[in-house]
């Protein structure tokens, strides 16, 4: 039974997707047959081959037209145009490559550097406060045309809380080292207590950076290069701040004054925002752990008002329970199979 099979591998601690795909098994195919009541592998495969399949004498044709010795140096992509212009026409494309591929016939050239895959990163979770952290940098315009501030902002991943942050004039990995430092002290962390994700740039993984963070025993994660949803976070802190309606339309004065700035919407953000990805909640009450009576409180307020006025409800009181784990980097697959947040 496969699906007996898959259950054993959810045992053993596999998720449903992983294990589908580990026998090459959709899980919604899975899914059907759970409900139509059968575990049995039904597939069946095709039982002939497709009208448009190339007969061994076709596929001869291309390897020897992509190996002749005018062609042999061009990409299919290159080679069908030019056939087309004699008015010839062999495969498409598509097909080439197929073809040449099966028969381990492409391979990179030239003197550019060959393409390399870009792995996401290591799914990190939390459970509690002070486990992971996301950080960033965002420019913030000064007095001058083209000068800039620059706001280094440190954000706790499951309570969402601005745990620090700091405004310079200029990207260095020192001024990262500086602050993750001065936080750790700050909010007491232990060694391989945290994980610290963030970007790719010069500032995130400088030698410095790196070597303040290897004697804090921090843990480090970092984006893939030029991939903003890697690092979801930060960047949507960033937005937040910049689209506050308070947010100046002209650039900052002084350092000072952008300082000032930022105080009072770290103040705002972490006491007074409700954030919709912990359920409503300021950050600070959830990174206290204050989050649970306060939605247990406004669990009760609604479900009194419900019994007052049932016509008014269709259905259940919206979901007020905790969040209890937030993922950072989720495999795409299985975070389908997660409850909604």
């Amino acid at each position: 039974m496969i699906t007996g099979l898959i259950e054993e591998a959810i045992r053993n601690g596999a998720s449903k997707a992983r294990a589908c795909r580990a026998i090459g098994l959709d899980p919604t195919t899975l899914k059907r047959w759970e409900h139509q009541g059968t575990g049995d592998d039904n597939r069946a495969g095709p039982r002939s081959s497709p009208p448009n399949k190339l007969s061994q004498k076709e596929r001869q044709l291309v390897l020897d037209t992509a190996c002749n010795q005018e062609f042999r140096e061009l990409s299919p992509n290159q080679i069908v145009p030019l056939l087309a212009d004699r008015g010839k026409y062999i495969a498409s494309e598509s097909t080439f490559h197929r073809i040449l591929r099966a028969e381990k016939l492409l391979n990179h050239r030239g003197s550019a550097r060959e393409p390399s895959r870009r792995y996401r990163p290591i799914e990190k979770t939390a459970n509690g406060p002070c486990q992971v952290w996301s950080w960033d940098i965002s420019y913030l315009r000064g007095p001058v045309r083209g000068q800039y501030y620059y706001l280094y902002l440190v954000l706790d991943v499951w309570s969402r809380m601005i745990v620090g942050w700091s405004i310079q004039e200029s990207e260095e990995a020192e001024h990262s080292a500086g602050l993750i430092s001065r936080l750790c002290i700050k909010h007491g962390i232990e060694r391989n207590q945290l994980t610290l994700h963030s970007d790719n740039g010069s500032p995130m993984k400088g030698a410095t950076m790196l070597a303040t963070l290897y004697d804090l025993g921090v843990g480090t994660s970092f984006s893939r290069p030029r991939v903003s949803n890697d690092n979801p976070f930060s960047e949507s802190l960033f937005r937040t701040l910049k689209y506050r309606p308070e947010f100046p339309s002209k650039p900052f004065a002084s350092i000072e004054s952008a300082k000032e700035w930022v105080a009072k919407f770290a103040d705002w953000y972490n006491h007074s925002h409700l954030h919709s990805g912990i359920r409503f909640v300021a950050p600070a009450t959830r990174h206290a752990g204050r989050h649970r009576e306060v939605l247990r409180k406004r669990g009760l307020v609604i479900e009194a008002a419900r019994k007052r006025n049932p016509n008014r409800w269709s259905g259940p009181i919206r979901n007020l329970d905790p969040i209890d784990t937030v993922r950072l980097n989720p495999d795409p697959e299985e975070a389908q199979e997660q409850p909604a947040a």
